[in-house]
Protein backbone atom coordinates (compact mmCIF):
# COMPACT_ATOMS: atom_id res chain seq x y z
CA UNK A 1 0.00 0.00 0.00
CA UNK A 2 2.93 2.45 0.96
CA UNK A 3 4.86 1.63 -2.11
CA UNK A 4 1.57 2.27 -4.14
CA UNK A 5 1.10 5.21 -2.44
CA UNK A 6 4.95 6.83 -3.17
CA UNK A 7 4.36 5.48 -6.98
CA UNK A 8 1.48 7.18 -7.38
CA UNK A 9 2.31 11.05 -5.68
CA UNK A 10 5.23 10.84 -8.81
CA UNK A 11 2.11 11.72 -10.75
CA UNK A 12 0.89 14.09 -8.65
CA UNK A 13 2.06 18.42 -9.30
CA UNK A 14 2.02 20.30 -6.72
CA UNK A 15 0.39 22.86 -8.23
CA UNK A 16 0.37 24.62 -11.75
CA UNK A 17 -0.81 28.28 -12.67
CA UNK A 18 -3.84 28.32 -14.40
CA UNK A 19 -3.96 26.32 -17.45
CA UNK A 20 -4.41 27.79 -20.91
CA UNK A 21 -3.86 26.03 -24.31
CA UNK A 22 -0.65 27.58 -25.94
CA UNK A 23 0.93 28.57 -22.74
CA UNK A 24 4.31 28.84 -21.89
CA UNK A 25 6.02 26.36 -18.72
CA UNK A 26 8.80 26.96 -17.45
CA UNK A 27 11.20 24.48 -14.98
CA UNK A 28 13.53 25.46 -12.19
CA UNK A 29 16.72 23.53 -12.35
CA UNK A 30 18.71 24.89 -8.94
CA UNK A 31 21.03 21.96 -7.93
CA UNK A 32 22.45 18.69 -9.46
CA UNK A 33 21.77 17.00 -12.62
CA UNK A 34 20.40 13.66 -10.73
CA UNK A 35 18.05 10.80 -11.47
CA UNK A 36 14.93 13.53 -10.04
CA UNK A 37 15.62 16.12 -12.52
CA UNK A 38 15.41 13.72 -15.25
CA UNK A 39 12.30 12.38 -13.90
CA UNK A 40 11.03 16.45 -13.31
CA UNK A 41 11.55 17.01 -17.25
CA UNK A 42 10.39 14.23 -18.82
CA UNK A 43 7.25 14.52 -16.85
CA UNK A 44 6.80 18.37 -18.05
CA UNK A 45 7.29 17.51 -21.54
CA UNK A 46 4.60 14.82 -20.81
CA UNK A 47 1.81 17.32 -18.98
CA UNK A 48 2.93 20.51 -21.57
CA UNK A 49 1.67 17.99 -24.62
CA UNK A 50 -0.96 16.84 -22.71
CA UNK A 51 -2.21 21.27 -22.24
CA UNK A 52 -1.23 22.10 -25.83
CA UNK A 53 1.61 24.34 -24.05
CA UNK A 54 4.11 25.61 -26.55
CA UNK A 55 7.20 25.29 -25.04
CA UNK A 56 8.92 24.74 -21.74
CA UNK A 57 11.27 27.20 -20.01
CA UNK A 58 14.27 25.67 -18.13
CA UNK A 59 15.36 28.16 -15.82
CA UNK A 60 18.85 26.58 -14.91
CA UNK A 61 21.27 27.42 -11.75
CA UNK A 62 23.61 24.17 -11.71
CA UNK A 63 26.83 23.07 -10.99
CA UNK A 64 26.80 19.61 -12.90
CA UNK A 65 25.79 16.09 -11.84
CA UNK A 66 25.23 12.60 -12.89
CA UNK A 67 26.01 11.70 -17.04
CA UNK A 68 23.67 8.81 -17.21
CA UNK A 69 21.06 11.18 -15.76
CA UNK A 70 22.40 13.82 -18.17
CA UNK A 71 22.09 11.31 -21.53
CA UNK A 72 18.84 10.74 -20.62
CA UNK A 73 17.83 14.41 -20.65
CA UNK A 74 19.65 15.31 -23.56
CA UNK A 75 17.60 12.36 -25.04
CA UNK A 76 14.52 14.06 -24.26
CA UNK A 77 15.10 17.42 -25.28
CA UNK A 78 16.46 15.97 -28.85
CA UNK A 79 12.96 14.44 -29.35
CA UNK A 80 10.92 16.33 -27.90
CA UNK A 81 7.74 17.41 -29.70
CA UNK A 82 7.59 20.62 -27.68
CA UNK A 83 10.35 23.60 -28.04
CA UNK A 84 12.49 23.88 -25.16
CA UNK A 85 14.56 26.97 -24.06
CA UNK A 86 17.38 26.86 -21.88
CA UNK A 87 17.71 30.50 -19.77
CA UNK A 88 20.76 30.31 -17.03
CA UNK A 89 19.52 32.70 -14.77
CA UNK A 90 19.10 34.61 -11.81
CA UNK A 91 22.09 36.98 -12.57
CA UNK A 92 24.94 35.20 -11.37
CA UNK A 93 23.70 31.57 -11.79
CA UNK A 94 25.97 29.28 -13.17
CA UNK A 95 25.22 26.28 -16.35
CA UNK A 96 28.66 23.99 -15.77
CA UNK A 97 29.41 20.83 -16.21
CA UNK A 98 26.18 18.35 -17.05
CA UNK A 99 24.14 21.28 -17.42
CA UNK A 100 26.59 22.77 -20.22
CA UNK A 101 25.04 19.61 -22.63
CA UNK A 102 21.57 19.93 -21.34
CA UNK A 103 21.40 23.82 -22.33
CA UNK A 104 23.62 23.15 -25.99
CA UNK A 105 20.48 19.84 -26.26
CA UNK A 106 18.06 22.95 -26.09
CA UNK A 107 16.19 24.53 -28.95
CA UNK A 108 16.79 28.39 -27.39
CA UNK A 109 19.92 29.28 -25.20
CA UNK A 110 19.63 32.38 -23.05
CA UNK A 111 21.29 33.54 -20.65
CA UNK A 112 21.19 36.43 -17.60
CA UNK A 113 23.79 38.74 -17.65
CA UNK A 114 26.94 37.70 -15.04
CA UNK A 115 25.94 34.21 -15.75
CA UNK A 116 28.45 31.62 -16.93
CA UNK A 117 28.39 28.09 -18.97
CA UNK A 118 31.15 25.48 -19.45
CA UNK A 119 33.53 23.50 -17.60
CA UNK A 120 32.28 20.32 -18.34
CA UNK A 121 35.21 17.84 -17.92
CA UNK A 122 34.30 15.04 -16.74
CA UNK A 123 34.63 13.48 -12.84
CA UNK A 124 34.23 10.64 -11.15
CA UNK A 125 32.23 11.01 -7.42
CA UNK A 126 33.48 8.54 -4.79
CA UNK A 127 36.13 6.51 -6.85
CA UNK A 128 39.10 7.15 -9.00
CA UNK A 129 40.15 5.89 -12.56
CA UNK A 130 42.95 5.22 -14.48
CA UNK A 131 44.67 6.85 -16.99
CA UNK A 132 43.17 4.49 -19.62
CA UNK A 133 39.60 4.86 -18.29
CA UNK A 134 39.87 8.50 -17.89
CA UNK A 135 40.74 9.20 -21.36
CA UNK A 136 38.17 6.96 -22.86
CA UNK A 137 35.43 8.86 -21.10
CA UNK A 138 36.80 11.92 -22.18
CA UNK A 139 36.92 10.85 -25.92
CA UNK A 140 33.44 9.74 -25.63
CA UNK A 141 32.07 12.73 -23.71
CA UNK A 142 33.73 15.07 -25.92
CA UNK A 143 31.86 12.70 -28.89
CA UNK A 144 28.33 13.23 -26.77
CA UNK A 145 28.90 17.08 -26.27
CA UNK A 146 30.05 17.77 -30.38
CA UNK A 147 27.24 15.72 -31.60
CA UNK A 148 24.58 17.95 -29.89
CA UNK A 149 26.01 20.84 -31.19
CA UNK A 150 26.08 19.10 -34.51
CA UNK A 151 22.47 18.62 -34.03
CA UNK A 152 21.59 22.30 -32.76
CA UNK A 153 24.11 24.31 -34.89
CA UNK A 154 26.31 25.28 -31.62
CA UNK A 155 29.89 25.44 -31.80
CA UNK A 156 31.65 22.48 -31.93
CA UNK A 157 34.97 23.80 -30.98
CA UNK A 158 34.34 25.63 -27.94
CA UNK A 159 32.12 22.36 -26.66
CA UNK A 160 35.38 20.49 -26.73
CA UNK A 161 37.24 22.63 -25.34
CA UNK A 162 34.59 22.59 -22.05
CA UNK A 163 35.04 19.12 -21.75
CA UNK A 164 38.92 18.68 -22.64
CA UNK A 165 40.08 22.01 -20.79
CA UNK A 166 37.45 22.83 -18.63
CA UNK A 167 36.63 26.46 -20.19
CA UNK A 168 33.88 28.09 -18.97
CA UNK A 169 32.61 31.44 -21.07
CA UNK A 170 30.56 34.40 -19.27
CA UNK A 171 27.25 35.34 -21.19
CA UNK A 172 28.29 37.79 -23.41
CA UNK A 173 30.81 36.13 -24.95
CA UNK A 174 28.79 32.46 -25.21
CA UNK A 175 26.36 34.69 -27.58
CA UNK A 176 28.98 35.92 -29.44
CA UNK A 177 30.82 32.47 -30.11
CA UNK A 178 27.60 30.88 -30.94
CA UNK A 179 27.37 29.19 -27.64
CA UNK A 180 24.10 31.27 -26.71
CA UNK A 181 21.80 32.63 -28.59
CA UNK A 182 20.46 35.69 -26.87
CA UNK A 183 20.82 37.59 -22.92
CA UNK A 184 17.42 38.22 -20.94
CA UNK A 185 17.66 40.60 -17.96
CA UNK A 186 14.32 38.60 -16.60
CA UNK A 187 11.93 36.14 -17.55
CA UNK A 188 9.65 39.25 -19.09
CA UNK A 189 12.92 40.46 -21.05
CA UNK A 190 13.59 36.70 -22.73
CA UNK A 191 9.81 36.11 -23.58
CA UNK A 192 9.84 39.47 -25.71
CA UNK A 193 12.82 38.18 -27.05
CA UNK A 194 11.90 34.63 -27.94
CA UNK A 195 8.95 35.87 -29.44
CA UNK A 196 7.90 35.09 -33.33
CA UNK A 197 11.25 32.13 -33.28
CA UNK A 198 11.17 29.65 -35.35
CA UNK A 199 12.21 26.39 -34.03
CA UNK A 200 12.92 22.95 -36.25
CA UNK A 201 11.91 19.86 -33.88
CA UNK A 202 13.11 16.83 -34.43
CA UNK A 203 10.58 15.68 -36.46
CA UNK A 204 11.12 18.21 -38.89
CA UNK A 205 8.28 19.95 -38.12
CA UNK A 206 8.72 23.90 -37.72
CA UNK A 207 6.89 25.96 -35.08
CA UNK A 208 6.94 29.23 -34.45
CA UNK A 209 6.96 30.35 -30.84
CA UNK A 210 4.40 33.15 -30.01
CA UNK A 211 4.90 34.45 -26.16
CA UNK A 212 3.39 37.75 -26.99
CA UNK A 213 1.01 38.19 -23.90
CA UNK A 214 1.28 35.06 -23.11
CA UNK A 215 0.98 33.42 -19.21
CA UNK A 216 4.18 31.48 -17.83
CA UNK A 217 2.65 28.73 -15.75
CA UNK A 218 5.29 27.61 -13.31
CA UNK A 219 5.61 23.93 -13.08
CA UNK A 220 6.34 22.61 -9.28
CA UNK A 221 7.90 19.40 -7.93
CA UNK A 222 5.52 16.51 -7.45
CA UNK A 223 5.50 14.76 -3.87
CA UNK A 224 6.88 11.83 -5.34
CA UNK A 225 9.96 13.52 -6.41
CA UNK A 226 10.31 15.63 -3.42
CA UNK A 227 9.94 12.25 -1.42
CA UNK A 228 13.03 11.37 -3.83
CA UNK A 229 15.11 14.37 -3.38
CA UNK A 230 15.04 13.70 0.07
CA UNK A 231 16.21 10.46 0.51
CA UNK A 232 17.74 9.56 -3.56
CA UNK A 233 21.33 10.13 -1.90
CA UNK A 234 23.18 6.65 -1.46
CA UNK A 235 24.03 7.48 2.24
CA UNK A 236 20.46 7.75 3.19
CA UNK A 237 19.16 5.12 1.13
CA UNK A 238 22.04 2.61 2.68
CA UNK A 239 21.29 3.76 5.85
CA UNK A 240 17.57 3.54 5.25
CA UNK A 241 18.38 -0.37 4.09
CA UNK A 242 20.50 -1.02 7.42
CA UNK A 243 17.45 0.38 9.67
CA UNK A 244 14.71 -1.87 7.69
CA UNK A 245 16.85 -5.17 8.06
CA UNK A 246 17.46 -4.47 11.36
CA UNK A 247 13.46 -4.05 12.17
CA UNK A 248 12.57 -6.83 10.54
CA UNK A 249 15.01 -9.18 12.15
CA UNK A 250 14.14 -7.49 15.39
CA UNK A 251 10.02 -8.25 14.62
CA UNK A 252 11.39 -11.68 13.73
CA UNK A 253 13.29 -12.32 17.10
CA UNK A 254 10.55 -11.15 18.89
CA UNK A 255 7.05 -11.53 17.49
CA UNK A 256 4.16 -9.62 18.59
CA UNK A 257 6.58 -6.35 19.14
CA UNK A 258 4.98 -4.49 15.92
CA UNK A 259 7.17 -1.14 16.07
CA UNK A 260 9.97 -2.58 14.87
CA UNK A 261 8.30 -4.44 11.95
CA UNK A 262 6.40 -1.46 11.18
CA UNK A 263 9.51 0.74 11.29
CA UNK A 264 11.86 -1.50 9.23
CA UNK A 265 9.58 -2.41 6.50
CA UNK A 266 8.52 1.47 5.85
CA UNK A 267 12.39 2.39 5.42
CA UNK A 268 13.06 -1.04 3.43
CA UNK A 269 10.51 0.42 1.02
CA UNK A 270 11.95 3.65 0.95
CA UNK A 271 15.31 2.43 0.15
CA UNK A 272 14.30 0.51 -2.67
CA UNK A 273 12.42 3.79 -4.09
CA UNK A 274 15.29 5.50 -3.44
CA UNK A 275 17.69 2.72 -5.09
CA UNK A 276 16.51 4.03 -8.55
CA UNK A 277 18.74 6.65 -8.24
CA UNK A 278 21.56 4.87 -9.43
CA UNK A 279 23.03 2.18 -11.56
CA UNK A 280 21.22 -0.84 -10.13
CA UNK A 281 23.08 -4.35 -10.20
CA UNK A 282 20.99 -7.19 -10.16
CA UNK A 283 23.56 -9.24 -8.71
CA UNK A 284 23.43 -6.69 -5.73
CA UNK A 285 19.94 -6.97 -5.36
CA UNK A 286 19.65 -10.36 -4.92
CA UNK A 287 22.43 -10.97 -2.73
CA UNK A 288 21.63 -8.26 -0.15
CA UNK A 289 17.83 -10.29 -0.59
CA UNK A 290 19.41 -13.30 -0.14
CA UNK A 291 21.41 -12.41 2.97
CA UNK A 292 18.00 -11.27 4.87
CA UNK A 293 16.78 -14.83 4.28
CA UNK A 294 19.58 -16.22 5.59
CA UNK A 295 19.56 -14.31 8.88
CA UNK A 296 15.62 -15.06 9.42
CA UNK A 297 16.60 -18.40 8.94
CA UNK A 298 19.21 -18.48 11.79
CA UNK A 299 16.64 -16.41 13.87
CA UNK A 300 13.93 -18.96 12.82
CA UNK A 301 15.86 -22.46 13.23
CA UNK A 302 19.67 -21.81 14.97
CA UNK A 303 22.52 -23.99 14.38
CA UNK A 304 26.09 -23.66 14.86
CA UNK A 305 25.97 -19.91 12.59
CA UNK A 306 26.18 -21.11 9.04
CA UNK A 307 23.43 -19.19 8.36
CA UNK A 308 24.51 -15.69 9.65
CA UNK A 309 28.10 -16.09 8.45
CA UNK A 310 26.42 -16.63 5.29
CA UNK A 311 23.82 -14.01 5.87
CA UNK A 312 26.45 -11.07 6.76
CA UNK A 313 28.84 -12.46 3.57
CA UNK A 314 25.76 -11.96 1.34
CA UNK A 315 25.04 -8.68 2.44
CA UNK A 316 28.50 -7.60 2.53
CA UNK A 317 29.20 -8.44 -1.06
CA UNK A 318 25.36 -7.30 -2.15
CA UNK A 319 25.97 -4.48 -0.96
CA UNK A 320 29.02 -3.61 -2.39
CA UNK A 321 28.23 -4.31 -5.79
CA UNK A 322 25.00 -2.30 -5.35
CA UNK A 323 26.66 0.96 -4.81
CA UNK A 324 30.03 0.65 -5.91
CA UNK A 325 29.39 -0.74 -9.24
CA UNK A 326 31.87 0.45 -12.31
CA UNK A 327 29.15 1.13 -14.05
CA UNK A 328 27.42 3.81 -11.24
CA UNK A 329 29.07 7.00 -10.70
CA UNK A 330 27.02 7.96 -7.37
CA UNK A 331 28.47 5.98 -4.54
CA UNK A 332 28.57 5.34 -0.83
CA UNK A 333 31.46 6.85 0.90
CA UNK A 334 33.79 4.16 1.61
CA UNK A 335 33.99 4.93 5.72
CA UNK A 336 30.17 5.37 6.00
CA UNK A 337 29.85 1.64 4.17
CA UNK A 338 32.37 0.18 6.37
CA UNK A 339 31.38 1.51 9.77
CA UNK A 340 27.41 1.19 9.01
CA UNK A 341 28.44 -2.33 7.82
CA UNK A 342 30.39 -3.55 11.04
CA UNK A 343 28.02 -1.75 13.28
CA UNK A 344 24.96 -4.02 11.85
CA UNK A 345 27.13 -7.36 11.77
CA UNK A 346 27.83 -6.35 15.59
CA UNK A 347 24.01 -5.71 16.65
CA UNK A 348 22.78 -9.05 14.90
CA UNK A 349 25.54 -10.77 16.45
CA UNK A 350 24.65 -9.59 19.98
CA UNK A 351 21.43 -10.24 19.06
CA UNK A 352 21.44 -13.73 17.74
CA UNK A 353 23.59 -14.41 20.90
CA UNK A 354 20.92 -13.11 22.71
CA UNK A 355 17.97 -14.98 21.53
CA UNK A 356 19.97 -18.25 21.83
CA UNK A 357 20.94 -17.54 25.22
CA UNK A 358 16.99 -16.91 25.95
CA UNK A 359 15.94 -19.97 24.68
CA UNK A 360 18.74 -22.01 26.25
CA UNK A 361 17.13 -21.08 29.91
CA UNK A 362 15.28 -23.30 31.67
CA UNK A 363 11.08 -22.09 31.31
CA UNK A 364 9.93 -20.07 34.69
CA UNK A 365 6.79 -19.59 34.41
CA UNK A 366 3.71 -21.77 33.14
CA UNK A 367 2.91 -25.36 33.69
CA UNK A 368 6.95 -25.81 32.13
CA UNK A 369 8.46 -23.15 35.06
CA UNK A 370 6.90 -25.67 37.85
CA UNK A 371 7.77 -28.99 36.80
CA UNK A 372 11.04 -29.93 37.66
CA UNK A 373 10.73 -27.80 40.94
CA UNK A 374 11.92 -28.98 44.66
CA UNK A 375 9.34 -28.50 47.43
CA UNK A 376 8.16 -30.08 50.66
CA UNK A 377 5.10 -31.95 51.64
CA UNK A 378 2.85 -29.70 54.35
CA UNK A 379 0.51 -32.99 54.76
CA UNK A 380 0.84 -36.84 54.63
CA UNK A 381 0.48 -37.24 50.97
CA UNK A 382 -1.89 -40.70 50.61
CA UNK A 383 -4.64 -40.41 47.98
CA UNK A 384 -3.96 -36.28 47.93
CA UNK A 385 -2.24 -34.02 50.03
CA UNK A 386 -0.76 -30.56 50.37
CA UNK A 387 2.61 -29.25 49.43
CA UNK A 388 4.28 -26.12 49.10
CA UNK A 389 6.10 -25.34 45.66
CA UNK A 390 8.07 -22.45 44.16
CA UNK A 391 6.59 -19.88 46.81
CA UNK A 392 3.00 -20.89 46.75
CA UNK A 393 0.67 -23.97 48.55
CA UNK A 394 -0.65 -26.79 45.83
CA UNK A 395 -2.76 -29.53 45.88
CA UNK A 396 -0.55 -32.99 45.18
CA UNK A 397 -0.75 -36.60 44.65
CA UNK A 398 1.63 -39.30 44.35
CA UNK A 399 1.78 -42.03 42.25
CA UNK A 400 5.05 -44.05 43.58
CA UNK A 401 3.30 -44.37 47.09
CA UNK A 402 2.91 -42.40 50.45
CA UNK A 403 4.89 -39.28 51.10
CA UNK A 404 5.26 -38.10 54.69
CA UNK A 405 5.14 -34.63 56.12
CA UNK A 406 7.99 -32.61 55.57
CA UNK A 407 9.81 -34.99 53.27
CA UNK A 408 11.26 -33.04 50.31
CA UNK A 409 9.68 -33.59 47.06
CA UNK A 410 10.03 -33.34 43.03
CA UNK A 411 7.01 -32.01 40.86
CA UNK A 412 7.02 -34.57 38.00
CA UNK A 413 4.07 -33.02 35.94
CA UNK A 414 0.96 -31.33 36.40
CA UNK A 415 -2.62 -32.17 36.03
CA UNK A 416 -5.13 -29.03 35.65
CA UNK A 417 -3.96 -27.64 39.06
CA UNK A 418 -3.09 -30.58 41.21
CA UNK A 419 0.63 -30.95 40.94
CA UNK A 420 1.89 -34.93 40.64
CA UNK A 421 4.99 -35.61 42.79
CA UNK A 422 7.56 -38.16 43.68
CA UNK A 423 9.87 -38.05 46.82
CA UNK A 424 13.01 -35.75 45.77
CA UNK A 425 16.60 -37.38 46.26
CA UNK A 426 18.83 -34.41 47.22
CA UNK A 427 17.61 -30.76 45.78
CA UNK A 428 17.29 -27.80 47.57
CA UNK A 429 13.54 -27.94 48.89
CA UNK A 430 12.11 -24.06 48.15
CA UNK A 431 11.79 -22.91 52.29
CA UNK A 432 8.48 -20.61 52.87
Amino acid sequence: MLAFFIFACNDIPAGYSKQVAGNIYTLTIDGTINPVVYYKIKRSLSVIKKQQGQCLILVMDTPGGLLTSTRKIVQEILNSDIPVVCYVAPKGAQCASAGTFIALACHIVAMAPATNIGAAHPVSIGKEMDKTMEEKIINDTVSFIKSICRHTGKNERWAEKAVRESISTPAEEAVKINVADLIANDMDDLLKKIDGKKIRLSSGKEVRINTKSMPASEITESIGERLLKTIGDPTVAYLLMTIGILGIIIEFSHPGFAVPGVVGTICLILSFYAFQTFTQSITGILLIVTGIILLLMEIAAPGVGIFAIGGFIAMGLGTWLFFRSPSSEFHTAGTTFFVVYALLVVFITGLLILIRHTRSKKVTTGKEGIIGEIGKAITDIKDEGTVYVHGEYWKAISRTGNIGQGVKVKVKDIDGMILIVEPAEGGKQNEK
